[in-house]
């Protein structure tokens, strides 16, 4: 148990954190992927599912928002791609090829600030997509049939609220990787 901890304390051997650099950046890569082709899926279907008469200008900014998070988010999924270069490049034979650690921070302090920045675009996106979803909900009276369609709460309107969570989620584990990989390295 002791010595678990001493190794801990310790930073990693070259490819040691190779090898974890290239399983993390891998399982990162494709989280986010994921989670990002939800949230542009949701996201384009809102953008084109739109009816102009009966959306409010709020819903609109939400989309703007969900779609400047998922152009962030398509940057990180290229980052932790470059993650999985990286790893590769450290694993090579010929030590010349290897990055500098000095680089390999670099790209990693590079991943978690695109994350950040992420996280709080789509944080504010959801924020004020759920905003607008309960002021409608607030205004419509209970068990009166509406008549003002901009008051309805739309099934697209959860679907930019989808998208932005869905961006949350895959920023979070962006970032977390990012984080958990410079801390490691930097000990």
């Amino acid at each position: 148990m002791m010595n678990d901890l001493e190794s801990l304390s310790h930073p990693p051997s070259k490819q040691k954190f190779a090898a974890t650099l290239r399983l993390v950046s891998r399982i990162s890569f494709w989280v986010q992927l994921v989670l990002g082709g939800i949230s542009g899926i949701a996201v384009l279907l809102a953008c084109f599912s739109r009816n102009v008469t009966t959306s409010s200008s709020g819903i609109g900014f939400a989309i703007f928002l969900g779609i400047v998070g998922v152009l962030v988010l398509c940057f990180r999924v290229y980052w932790a791609f470059r993650y999985r270069k990286m790893a590769k490049l450290l694993q090579t034979p010929n030590s010349q090829n290897h990055p500098k650690k000095e680089d390999v921070l670099q790209n990693l302090r590079i991943g978690l600030l695109v994350s950040f920045v992420g996280l709080l675009i789509a944080f504010l996106a959801s924020e004020f997509t759920v905003v607008i979803i309960l002021s409608k909900a607030v205004a419509q009276p209970q068990g009166v049939a509406l008549y003002q369609p901009e008051n309805v709460v739309r099934s697209l309107d959860i679907f930019v609220l989808l998208a932005n969570i869905n961006m949350i989620g895959a920023h979070f584990f962006g970032g977390i990787t990012s984080l958990g990989l410079l801390y490691w390295l930097e000990e």
